[in-house]
């Protein structure tokens, strides 16, 4: 299978991409968000009884981004890059509910497009309005409505396990038209987005690429995938695909993404 060159790309982008920047995943292997239960902190329910400790819980998340250890990696850099240089559309679909692939450019001056499809920590949501409005710092039942002034009706932009995602129809849109699907850092554990790859084999024809440290819950879904740190691996698979210097076959850039990761290791 070979990839059409005027055809779009679709990315979807996992926890692992940022892990790499040093942004811990939410989920442990003992099933806790950093010590708390799920439904506590990542539900409308949770919310309901306890909007002190949700809101406490987004805000910590919300600083962190703030540390300067946090910073975008080789593999956020690459996906501009290859943005910047493919002549159509690269669109990211990303679960990540950090700002890291705004920091390294995506989205920014015609560098690609760029979807969150699980909310921001940077924003918060009007429960009244359904406004959603940039946001710094802590918020809590006392901080105020930036546009209607009220206090207490606002919650994070983020979205809650029982809730839709977020952008469902421009993610339709675009797994109907692309040529490469890349699958980077994610389990595919969590739908709907596991079962993108099988929408962009079964819709379009896509040529379908994981990236991850590991083979995951859906990796016979690829028709390739590349094992290793994505802040190795996808710099030289992106260099390899744009720069056309190897056949327009994606084997031969996975073929070098994994050398690089032998390197690197």
């Amino acid at each position: 299978m070979t990839i059409r060159r005027c055809r779009p790309i679709v990315v979807l982008t996992g926890a692992g991409i940022s892990a790499e920047s040093g942004i811990p995943t939410f989920r442990g292997a003992d099933g806790l968000w950093e010590g708390h239960r799920i439904e506590d902190v990542a539900s409308p329910e949770g919310f309901r009884r306890n909007p002190a400790l949700v809101h406490r819980f987004y805000s910590e998340r919300r600083q962190k981004l703030d540390d300067p250890r946090i910073e975008p990696n080789a593999a956020h850099r690459a996906l501009v890059d290859l943005a910047r240089r493919w002549p159509a559309p690269v669109r990211v679909i990303t679960q990540n509910v950090d700002d890291l692939h705004e920091r390294a450019g995506l989205g920014v001056a015609g560098a690609g497009e760029l979807l969150h499809m699980h909310g921001e920590l940077r924003r918060v949501r009007s429960l009244r309005t359904g406004r959603v409005h940039p946001w710094s710092g802590a918020c809590d039942e006392t901080s105020i409505d930036p546009e209607t002034g009220e206090c207490g009706t606002l919650r994070p932009h983020i979205v809650w396990f029982g809730e839709a995602i977020l952008g469902t129809e421009t993610i339709d849109e675009w797994l109907a038209d692309c040529g490469l699907f890349l699958s980077i850092g994610t389990q595919g554990a969590v739908w709907p987005a596991a079962g993108f790859v099988r929408e962009a084999r079964e819709r379009c024809a896509a040529a379908c690429i994981e990236f991850n440290l590991r083979a995951t819950e859906i990796s016979a879904w690829f028709d390739d995938c590349v094992e290793g740190p994505a802040g190795r691996t996808l710099p030289a698979f992106v260099a390899a695909l744009a720069e056309g210097g190897s056949p327009e076959d994606f084997r031969a850039a996975c073929d070098i993404a994994r050398r690089a990761a032998a390197v690197g290791g």
